[in-house]
């Protein structure tokens, strides 16, 4: 009998089923003498480097150049120091869904999704998780293992730490290990098999610390930040050259004037870097005339190189939940241990999250708003949302328990919506497209299952729960706008195609070998690179903020490298 306060359960899924969703100049973090708004931008400006967004690689690959050459950074939204305890643990849930810093879209797939708006990226909104990959992905990137060593580290120093395990987490470990997720690991970052304790960007006090807070690292006479500047265009000259060269962007402000910012002319060594994501990114490029020339000709984009590959490849891990009403009170806790299987499934948790929103105000209005937008079935799902009574102020008291796929290998691809670049393109992701993904779903739900029937998480579940039926409870609840078959009840294959969501670790679209080289130029173009998650041909790890605020770094010392050794050249020649 289901008589462990099923609206405990309730309430929780409503909260949790967006989860997962060396020296210093600049002295603390957020009191950045650089960092401006966009409205005060003069209508033209010069630099030797513009960063097109200020998110995880972003921050670090900006704060990295400025130690020998004037970058620009454009950010389209605004300072997470502008409410500094909303990216604190407790306010996780409300922090996510708030669409000030997030931007949600609804994948073609019909999934839910969310993009972050703010300094830091994804930082800001994440489970804070950080680990690296695992040894394959290291060894195909091609980079210098001693160079990425000291990039981690550099981070590292300003934005990580080690978690404090207290009793969820502790009994979830103590699951994982008794479900044959072994051996124990015990706090590291790297990617090892069995169960391990990872980094987390929350400090001892529940405080979030993000790749905004790398820009400390930056030299504030060669840096500018502007905030909510969101990039129309990158410009590129083509007469005269062998191949196109970008010269600089248009960007907006916040009262819609437009300027421009092009690369100071005097070095050759200058160029535009895109590190605006996985999802604006590739859209960029197509929006600048970079991309499959026939689709660009649809929206009356004028074409500056047929590059077939932008928006292809790309890649969401999916992501299935388990939550599991707790008997007793749970801390709040996001994700520290994870379970690292053989199968290609990770398992990871979290606990205790609280919600203070009225999302009948705001994210669910702007499902509904979106919905309008799409060519999916509508009428169930926002009958369904109309009907529940949103407006809650809990703290929930139960776990939540997620299995998400390693790689994937199902991807999928990126078009254009329309000519507007605050506007959300059209992404389908694919998911379970590939039966060895689908089959690491399935194996990783059957340890989650173990995991709960464990003597190590007992504590934290009612005696009569039976975790088949946990499952069973998600869906019923829209959780995305798939559609549900009978047959999910009792074949797990057809469960994790119905009840697919986002881990929001979007990757794909700008890959290395098809739009980028190794050194991350884009092919059959000067002067720009794209230096991003979008450029990987997989998701690093479990989790992948470590690894491309890793990457921002080992690119930026790369570059100024680079320009050192060409100025040297200059200077030997004169």
């Amino acid at each position: 009998m289901m008589d462990f306060h099923i609206f405990r359960l309730f309430h929780f899924i409503l909260v949790a089923i967006f989860i997962f969703h060396g020296s210093c100049y600049s002295g603390e973090a957020g009191y950045y003498s650089f960092m401006k708004d966009a409205t005060i931008a003069p209508k033209l400006s010069y630099f030797d480097y513009i960063v097109i967004g200020g998110g995880t690689a972003g921050c670090a690959l900006a704060a990295t150049l400025s130690q020998n050459a004037t970058v620009l950074v454009l950010e389209r939204g605004g300072s997470p120091y502008d409410d500094p305890t909303a990216t604190d643990m407790g306010n996780f849930a409300n922090t996510l869904l708030n669409t000030t810093w997030s931007q949600l879209f609804i994948s073609e797939d019909g999934v839910f999704n969310s993009r972050a708006r703010v300094l830091g990226g994804g930082t800001v909104l994440n489970a804070g998780f950080y680990s690296h990959p695992e040894e394959d992905f290291l060894a195909e990137s091609g980079w210098d293992r001693n160079e990425v060593e000291a990039a981690y580290e550099w981070v590292e120093k300003k934005v990580v730490f080690e978690p404090e395990v207290k009793g969820w987490h502790s009994a979830f470990r103590d699951g994982l290990l008794e479900a044959g997720v072994s051996p124990y690991n015990g706090f590291t970052y790297g990617h090892v098999h069995g169960t391990k304790i990872g980094g987390t960007i929350f400090d001892k006090d529940g405080r979030r610390h993000t790749a905004a807070n790398l820009l400390e690292y930056a030299n504030p006479n060669m840096i500018v930040v502007y905030l909510h500047a969101s990039v129309h265009k990158i410009l590129f000259a083509t007469k005269g050259n062998r191949n196109p060269k970008a010269y600089g962007v248009i960007f907006q402000d916040a009262n819609g004037l437009f300027h421009t910012a092009e690369l100071a002319a005097q070095d050759v060594m200058n160029e535009v870097i895109l590190s605006a994501g996985a999802i604006a990114s590739p859209q960029l490029l197509m929006l600048s005339g970079v991309g499959p020339t026939a689709h660009l000709a649809t929206h009356g984009v004028n074409p500056v190189i047929d590059h077939p590959m932008v928006g292809q490849g790309m890649g969401d891990n999916p992501m299935n939940v388990v939550f599991i009403p707790s008997p007793q009170p749970v801390e709040v806790s996001l994700v520290q241990a994870v379970g690292i299987t053989k199968y290609g499934s990770y398992i990871e948790g979290g606990s205790g999250l609280s919600l203070s929103i009225s999302l009948t105000g705001s994210f669910f209005d702007g499902v509904l708003n979106l919905l309008k937008k799409t060519k999916l079935p509508t009428e169930t799902i926002s009958n369904s949302l109309k009907s529940f009574d949103l407006r809650l102020n809990v703290m929930t008291k139960a776990g939540v328990i997620v299995q998400k796929v390693t790689g994937p290998l199902s991807t999928g691809h990126l078009k254009l919506r329309n000519m507007n670049p605050d506007d959300n393109p059209l992404v389908t992701f694919n998911y379970y497209q590939e039966l060895e993904d689908l089959n690491s779903c399935v194996e990783g739900l059957g340890t989650i299952i173990k995991v709960i029937d464990s003597e190590g998480y007992s504590k934290y579940k009612y005696p009569e729960a039976n975790p088949r039926e946990l499952l069973n409870l998600i869906l019923a609840l829209p959780i995305n706008l798939r559609p549900r078959h009978i047959t999910s009840t009792f074949d797990l294959k057809q469960y994790c195609k119905d009840t697919v969501m986002t881990i929001y670790h979007y990757h794909g679209g700008c890959q290395v070998g098809k739009v980028v080289d190794n050194d991350y130029k884009v092919l059959g173009i000067d002067a720009l690179r794209v230096i991003d998650a979008s450029t990987f041909l997989k998701s690093p790890g479990t989790n992948p903020q470590a690894t491309i605020m890793m990457l921002g770094r080992y690119m930026g010392q790369k570059i100024l490298r680079e320009r050192t050794n060409f100025r040297d050249k200059e200077e030997g020649r004169t």
